[in-house]
């Protein structure tokens, strides 16, 4: 019962995440400023070395917090940045709330797959660990999708905005969800 309940608030975090591909988020830097593969190779390596240091400070926090509060409490700022991305007036600006945002945004993937294996049962850590897995991948696959057709409907921005509120609504969903149901080592 836990394993769904959380596949599907998983499903929409990761529909979100889909609008936020490299690609897509390449062509909003790329349209909405002007900037060059240079310059956006650089700003997307500054982002992955950013993701993979929050890995080691998610794991810091969640210790002293707790799984779920990290995942919560990392994540909505993480959004909160992306839609000032959005709207941000210049690349400058952009590419900081941008890389402050990726120093935050990956926190909730080791307190997620830990949280997910905690509090399931040992011998269902397999079944568990492939479902959510599935789900995740499988919703991120139709995002980029509805993120293409927002930014030609709407505006270059819009899938960031859309995609910010799907997360933000999954973290509150979460944490009322599962803030009571701490794994044992908590």
């Amino acid at each position: 019962r836990i394993l769904w309940r959380i596949s599907s608030l998983f499903a929409l975090d990761s529909l979100g995440g889909g609008f936020l591909t490299a690609s897509l988020v390449a062509w909003f830097f790329y349209e909405r400023f002007g900037v060059d593969a240079g310059s956006l190779g650089l700003l997307f390596f500054g982002a992955r070395v950013l993701n993979a240091l929050s890995h080691l400070g998610a794991a810091w926090l969640a210790r002293r917090f707790g799984l779920v509060n990290t995942m919560v409490f990392t994540h909505i700022p993480s959004s909160l940045l992306l839609v000032t991305v959005a709207i941000a007036p210049n690349f400058t600006v952009a590419a900081i709330l941008f890389l402050l945002r990726e120093g935050l945004v990956e926190m909730d993937v080791p307190t997620r797959q830990s949280y997910v294996m905690a509090v399931v049962q040992p011998e269902e850590r397999t079944i568990a660990s492939g479902v959510t897995h599935l789900v995740r991948v499988g919703m991120w696959a139709i995002g980029p999708a509805i993120a293409g057709w927002a930014m030609q409907e709407y505006s270059i921005g819009a899938p960031l905005a859309i995609a910010a509120m799907m997360k933000i609504a999954y973290d509150l969903l979460l944490w009322r969800a599962f803030r009571h149901l701490k794994p044992p080592e908590e």
